[in-house]
């Protein structure tokens, strides 16, 4: 666990890149938030090596656009579909998850990438939760403990895709106000739903561990990448800045972007406790390998008090 010094990248100077991927045939990866930025380019990479893809995304209209680019691309006979699914929703969540087990037969992984940012003004899921809290913490956590034994029993293999957002603003889980009902900032609310994610997400490792379980997650990053993650939400102000850090040096691709979940997918011998994305630029930029690690996304009393938050919130009990 990288918490001091940068370590060299067992990859290379060149750190991990899809020159590695072999053939992916018989292979399924069912990806949240997958019609554009990262998750439509890890859908890319995944499809161009002939696995399938399931996509969980909220837009019918933009998953539909985004599977007929995709088939343009790979042929007719590329195997991607996607399932209705809203994140804040947490009925929508639970409908989707039934189609999954229903109609996909294996996962091979499943890979949390959907994310909501900078929601300029505070605003509450149906549920109440804050909603980048409900979206990219609450939504995953019910997610994944309804789709928990169909990936036991194949793939084995969970990918949470955080951010370095974490390590900004509270750098806690702000327990009395979790909705920041006094304090509410886009920055600081963003980094607080991504830390959530992350506590969460090693958590789950640990109680893995415990119960003797054989499922792997693994956390990542994309970095600074050029995608829509905030347009539709941000103020003026953030939606500016983020055009004008998309193109300078310190930030990359999408496509770059979806490089470490889609290691964080295919690639074995990694280590659980570790947190992968690209090492460069304050961890914005560069070769994707091992990055240095927050010791505050580690604390398992916020872990446990958090776990036991959330299953009352999302009512579902979440047992290994």
């Amino acid at each position: 666990m990288k918490i001091g010094k940068t370590m060299n990248n067992p990859f290379g100077k060149q750190g991990w890149t899809p020159d590695r991927l072999g053939d992916l045939s018989g292979k399924t990866y069912v990806i949240t938030g997958a019609n554009a930025g990262a998750g439509f380019e890890a859908t890319r990479i995944f499809l161009s090596k002939n696995a399938e893809v399931v996509m969980l995304n909220r837009n019918p209209q933009k998953s539909e656009a985004a599977i007929s680019k995709l088939k343009q691309e790979f042929g007719a006979g590329a195997k991607v579909s996607f399932i209705e699914m809203d994140l804040s929703e947490l009925d929508s969540i639970r409908v989707a998850a039934n189609r999954v087990i229903e109609e996909v037969p294996n996962i091979d992984v499943l890979i949390c990438n959907a994310a909501i940012a900078q929601v300029a003004k505070q605003q509450l899921t149906s549920a109440g939760f804050e909603s980048q809290l409900g979206v990219n913490h609450y939504g995953h956590f019910l997610l994944i403990s309804l789709l928990f034994e169909k990936v036991a029993q194949s793939g084995k293999r969970i990918v949470v895709v955080g951010s370095n957002g974490y390590n900004m603003g509270l750098k806690k889980i702000q327990f009395e106000d979790i909705n920041f009902d006094k304090n509410y900032n886009p920055m600081n609310t963003y980094g607080h739903s991504k830390l959530a994610q992350m506590v969460f997400a090693y958590e789950l490792q640990r109680r893995i561990h415990e119960a003797n379980r054989d499922v792997k997650v693994y956390v990542c990053h994309p970095g600074a990448s050029r995608t829509e993650l905030g347009a539709e939400e941000a103020n003026l102000f953030t939606k500016v800045l983020f055009k004008v850090m998309a193109y300078s040096p310190i930030a990359q691709s999408a496509e770059r972007g979806s490089w470490p979940e889609v290691m964080c997918a295919t690639e074995n011998n990694l280590k659980e406790v570790a947190y992968y994305g690209p090492t460069k630029r304050m961890d914005m930029v560069g070769p994707v390998g091992e990055c240095k690690l927050g010791i505050h996304a580690l604390d398992t009393q916020a872990a446990e008090r958090l776990w036991a938050i959330s299953e009352e919130a999302v009512n579902c009990k979440f047992e290994l």
